[in-house]
């Protein structure tokens, strides 16, 4: 969800009191990209779903 909130939000509109903040946001949504070893932002909504219930599976939520 997280990753999703950041490749769907304009980060020149999130209210910060510091540019570090917008930094920090952009960094992680890099770091995201990084770990996949792909471009995630090219993914479709199914692969998304796919990948989530993956993870989710044995969280036992």
């Amino acid at each position: 969800m997280l990753f999703d909130w950041l490749n769907n939000t304009d980060l020149d509109t999130v209210p910060i009191t510091h540019p570090a903040q917008k930094q920090a946001l952009a960094d992680v949504r890099s770091r995201f990209e990084w770990a996949a070893d792909v471009d995630i932002t090219e993914s479709t909504a199914e692969e998304i779903a796919i990948a989530q219930a993956e993870v989710a599976k044995d969280m036992g939520w």
